[in-house]
């Protein structure tokens, strides 16, 4: 299982609905909107890397409101 960490930029004012939306996917554990640089913060798991990668680029990133993803896997050292 991997799991990660993407931070999300939005359009002015969209930060709820993306969280919102993303919320719903498969595989995602939380996405809440903040403040700061970033304005959404999800946590998403996966079987795999490459699944990870898919669910970022194929799902996530296609979300109407959003203009930059930030994708950190969580490594355990």
């Amino acid at each position: 299982m991997v799991q990660a960490y993407i931070l999300i930029q939005t359009d002015v004012g969209r930060a709820t609905a993306v969280a919102e939306t993303i919320a719903a996917f498969p595989g995602v554990l939380q996405a809440e909107d903040v403040t700061g640089p970033y304005d959404v913060i999800v946590r998403a798991q996966a079987d795999t890397v490459d699944e990870l990668g898919r669910m970022v680029v194929a799902k996530i990133q296609r979300v109407d409101g959003i203009t930059r993803t930030l994708t950190c896997p969580v490594v355990h050292i």
